[in-house]
């Protein structure tokens, strides 16, 4: 079921035009990936989907309506821009995220702790949250950004300030929601988090969508015919074969990437009794490699 519906979105600061004519659309129990570089637009993006800052021109919908107060309940929503009461105590600061996105203040304290023991928290919830670390305060924003069980989850950079085994929860958890039929939009510069968990991928660069479409039709259509190649004797032809598109050497390992049209079976014909193949492995771009031959020599200025 669709959830939201962004159609040609446009938005100028001054003589910048952060967003341009943008569209695309998100379904329950999916998890789409929205991917750019430093000033591509994807925060102005989420900001207009939020409702805090108006398209110039263009139509969003969610759950088919325009966004409103009634909706609040129905999203999940963390921005760029991290906010706290640093005086409140954790708990409290919980609860009262709770209460503003309708959960009753019984429910949303139980949640609280709930999620507080999730993120190891729960032995400061007493304490105030700025004598949180950093990483401790984004886990503390992650929380409340889906304690109230939003349907539609809009996290912009959750991973920021995490180590690599709360990355992990974090990247556990949006999976569990997803299994639960949640929408959720993760605009992140981790390639690789996006890539083992994203079902669909929406690049923005400059301000224009570049690319929008299925992870797995993403990597078929814009990855590169790769090849792994471990081998013995001399391999220095291997780099001047007219299959070859380019080339990585590190002596007697070679990452190959094929022309269009060749592939793995060409290669073995053209070194097959020339050298002792010792491994050879075919793989496809990774989602880090297609963000940076698509964006590559863009300016960030949107």
């Amino acid at each position: 079921m669709e959830v939201l519906n962004v159609e040609h979105i446009n938005k100028r600061f001054d003589q910048i035009q952060a967003v341009n004519d943008v569209s695309f659309s998100i379904d329950t129990g999916t998890i789409y990936g929205l991917l750019g570089p430093n000033g591509a637009g994807k925060t102005t993006t989420i900001r207009m989907i939020m409702n805090i800052i108006a398209p110039d021109s263009g139509k969003i919908s969610i759950f088919d309506q325009r966004m409103n107060d009634s909706l609040k309940s129905k999203i999940g929503y963390l921005p760029e821009e991290r906010g706290v009461y640093p005086k409140m105590k954790l708990i409290d600061f919980l609860i009262f995220l709770g209460e503003i996105h309708d959960t009753p203040t019984s429910q949303a304290k139980t949640l609280a702790r709930q999620w507080l023991s999730r993120f190891d928290l729960i032995s400061m919830a007493e304490s105030k949250v700025q004598e949180l670390s950093k990483g401790n305060q984004q886990k503390l924003q992650l929380i409340g950004s889906f304690l109230h069980n939003p349907e539609l989850l809009i996290l912009d950079e959750p991973f920021s300030g995490l180590d690599p085994v709360n990355v992990d929860l974090v990247k556990e958890i949006i999976l569990e929601f997803k299994k639960q039929g949640k929408a959720i939009i993760l605009s992140t510069h981790m390639m690789d988090a996006a890539e083992k968990i994203c079902d669909h991928v929406i690049m923005i660069n400059k301000g224009k969508k570049v690319l929008d479409g299925p992870l797995d039709d993403v990597q078929q259509q814009y990855g590169h015919n790769s090849v792994l190649l471990e081998y013995g004797g001399d391999g220095s032809f291997i780099e001047q074969l007219p299959i070859i598109e380019e080339s990585n050497n590190f002596g007697n390992f070679l990452e190959i990437r094929l022309k269009d049209g060749v592939d793995l079976n060409d290669l073995l014909k053209a070194i097959l009794d020339k050298i002792r193949i010792f491994k050879v492995e075919t793989r496809r771009s990774t989602l880090h490699e297609i963000f940076i031959s698509l964006v590559k020599g863009g300016d960030s200025d949107a």
